[in-house]
């Protein structure tokens, strides 16, 4: 998740006196707008319970009143401070954290507390309505459509409950999987928007654990909606026997056969994303990313009109990054002042064994740079936890924010770094190299001997094949 705070504003309290608001965004949009005074509460409730040695520090209080310009270091200030406890392993997955992220969205948008119901679409395209709180944070509600589906307690893990946006050519555009320091019927209500939609669907890479799913006969409905819907928007590629095969199967009902046979297609379980900007292996190459079996998968259009595809191995990448910039929006207007006359421009940035000692910087452009990482994020968890001989079960149980609770075995192996704005006095990136040496795939052994990896390794992982213009 990307914390920042570009702007600051002058409001007006209660008595009519002003004060300056720090506006806290998530991913580029609007979370909560909150004074000093209230960071500063949250910072020694922080101290109070989690002790002074592991709190990053904090913007010491004023007695005059501040000058424009320390308005602005105070926010320059703050960013860092949220974006270190974001980050943080005990502090960023604190209930205290979340919890006044919660109450702070809850104040900004002026939505009170109570009874509400709350649409949650299907893969299928049918909506379940619950009955919430306007203050439940995700896990409940996502709790509540199980209980509503009728789904038991040890298979809600497997799912999430996802943020979208529908086009007008009803293509689904992934925002963000919804987090625990948010609330979802204030975050779809604030967005005012008919277009935007939260998504129940499966939060899981490896196929083998749809054993578990399809175990239940509500699990396998919600599976058998997702992998139909995914071959009906072209997620999912098949010829026309697989066609006609999968067709038959479906009216017969017969919901099992169905999903056994999408485990066999070209890209089951991905998650595509819209068209974006890449630099591999020209750069201002047009291409569509896709995420599922612990790659990336690229369809890329060359500057010359050609298709090519590949995929990138989330095992080979030594390291990964997200990274943002604000870019001018052109709306008519020369004033500069006008903060609200910006973009964020994201980027996903990794470093990828592209053969043996030869390391290469892959870049995507794309406002779904999060979401990526994001989904990067989770398939080395789950490595992680398969390598281990842990349970996904508790893994998904216990997944929080994206991240997962390792064991004191594992707490070398660090989450790659979030989102943070580019600073040339930090260090952005976090090396993989030794973190998959527990999984150690292909070529990412601490060895790193001539055993490890080949040049044909390679050309087997990312061999271009020409493909239709229609895909892109």
């Amino acid at each position: 998740m990307h914390f920042s705070i570009p702007e600051t504003e002058v409001r007006s309290g209660e008595n009519g006196s002003t004060y300056v608001a720090y506006n806290i965004h998530v991913n580029g949009v609007l979370h909560c707008r909150v004074r000093y005074s209230q960071l500063l509460g949250l910072h020694e409730q922080i101290k109070k319970e989690f002790g002074s040695n592991v709190v990053p520090t904090f913007p010491p209080k004023k007695i005059f009143t501040l000058t424009p310009a320390e308005v602005e270091q105070r926010r320059e200030q703050l960013e860092k401070y949220m974006q270190a406890v974001r980050q943080h392993p005990l502090l960023g997955a604190s209930e205290l954290f979340n919890s006044f992220l919660r109450k702070a969205q809850q104040e900004t948008q002026q939505i009170p507390t109570e009874e509400a119901s709350l649409e949650i679409c299907l893969s299928n395209g049918q909506k379940v309505t619950v009955d919430i709180l306007t203050s439940d944070q995700t896990e409940d509600v996502l709790e509540a459509a199980a209980t509503k589906l009728d789904l038991p307690d040890d298979l809600v893990g497997y799912f999430s409950l996802f943020l979208v946006r529908e086009g007008v050519d009803g293509n689904l555009t992934f925002v963000r999987k919804l987090q625990d320091f948010e609330l979802p019927y204030v975050s779809i209500t604030s967005l005012r928007s008919s277009d935007h939609h939260i998504v129940l669907r499966k939060s899981y890479w490896d196929m083998a654990y749809d054993a578990d799913v399809m175990d239940n006969r509500v699990g396998l409905n919600l599976l058998y909606a997702q992998t139909v819907s995914d071959i009906e928007r072209g997620w999912i590629l098949v010829n026309k026997d697989q066609h006609r095969q999968l067709k038959s199967l479906q009216e017969k009902g017969s919901k099992k056969e169905l999903i056994f046979l999408g485990q066999t297609l070209k890209y089951y379980g991905y998650l595509k994303f819209d068209p974006c900007i890449t630099d591999f292996p020209e750069k201002g190459c047009q291409v569509i990313v896709s995420a599922g079996n612990n790659e990336l998968n690229f369809h890329v259009k060359l500057p010359n009109e050609q298709m090519k595809e590949g995929s990138f191995k989330v095992t080979r990448m030594r390291c990964w990054r997200v990274t943002s910039s604000q870019v001018p929006v052109s709306n008519g207007t020369t004033n500069p002042c006008n903060s609200a006359k910006y973009e964020v421009k994201l980027e996903l940035a990794f470093e990828y064994l592209m053969s043996k000692d030869r390391l290469q910087w892959v870049t995507i452009t794309s406002q779904q740079a999060i979401m990526m990482s994001t989904c990067l994020q989770s398939m080395v968890d789950e490595l992680m936890i398969k390598k281990s001989g842990g349970s996904i079960k508790k893994m998904l149980r216990k997944r929080h924010n994206g991240s997962i609770h390792r064991s004191d075995s594992q707490q070398a192996v660090k989450s790659p770094p979030l989102l943070d704005s580019p600073d040339p006095n930090r260090e952005q990136i976090v090396k993989l190299s030794t973190k998959l040496n527990t999984v150690s795939l292909r070529g990412m052994s601490a060895s790193n001997s001539a055993n490890d990896i080949s040049g044909d390794d390679f050309h087997g992982n990312y061999a271009f094949e020409g493909i239709g213009d229609d895909d892109l």
